[in-house]
């Protein structure tokens, strides 16, 4: 009979690859049309199924592969819930308790994951470096975030919050399945770790600038 482990490790993979094809899918379809908001769904819905399962995961193996995933999947939940939440959740001129709890935990969450990185470069270990960056740019985000909910001053317009934070959550996902399922192999693990960044940072600067006068659009997600 199959363990709570294992029951656990293959919903997350389930949850996991039903992310990448529902994220996809909202990549490639016209932005507000109906099939953008049907991938969206289920590019969320498996995402919190993703990162609900890997808290799970740890306590069943407390591991350094799991730790990191641990720390990833807060990483790029935060990205997809601030996305989800800036196009349909937010009340309009203010923050909510989730959205503040959501903002310090990937603080505390980005904090880990670049100390964690600066202890592998002091150790001399060159992924380091790449930990480091992420929980930089986590961190940054995070902070940015709990700035905005006090002063109640945006960053950007609706439309380009939401996509880029839900390509940018894309990115991480894509990274962190790269990461578990190409190491060992003969591909080189900055390619693992820098590829999905290199294809969908010019997505965001792309759409960053197409929808930048854009307005609110019904139900982008």
């Amino acid at each position: 009979m199959a363990s709570a482990e294992a029951y656990t490790l293959w919903l997350h993979i389930a949850a996991g690859v039903l992310a990448l094809l529902g994220g996809f899918g909202a990549l490639v379809t016209s932005k507000g049309g109906r099939r953008h908001r049907l991938s969206g769904r289920v590019y969320v819905a498996a995402m919190t199924a993703v990162v609900a399962t890997v808290p799970v995961l740890f306590a069943f193996e407390q591991s350094s592969l799991r730790a990191f995933l641990v720390l990833v999947a807060v990483f790029s939940g935060y990205l997809v819930f601030s996305g989800y939440r800036t196009m349909t959740g937010r009340p309009v001129g203010g923050a909510t308790t989730v959205d503040w709890l959501g903002a310090a935990l990937v603080v505390g969450a980005c904090l880990a994951l670049g100390g964690w990185g600066v202890s592998l470069l002091a150790a001399g270990t060159g992924m380091g470096l790449v930990l480091s960056v992420f929980g930089g740019i986590g961190l940054a985000m995070g902070v940015d975030d709990l700035r905005a909910f006090r002063t109640g001053d945006p960053r950007d317009g609706p439309v380009v919050d939401h996509l880029t934070r839900m390509v940018a959550g894309y990115i991480a996902t894509v990274t962190a399945v790269a990461v578990v399922n190409l190491a060992g192999t003969p591909v080189p693990a900055v390619a693992a770790w820098l590829g999905p960044t290199a294809l969908g940072v010019p997505l965001i600067l792309y759409w960053q600038a197409k929808y930048a006068d854009v307005g609110p659009l019904s139900g982008v997600v």
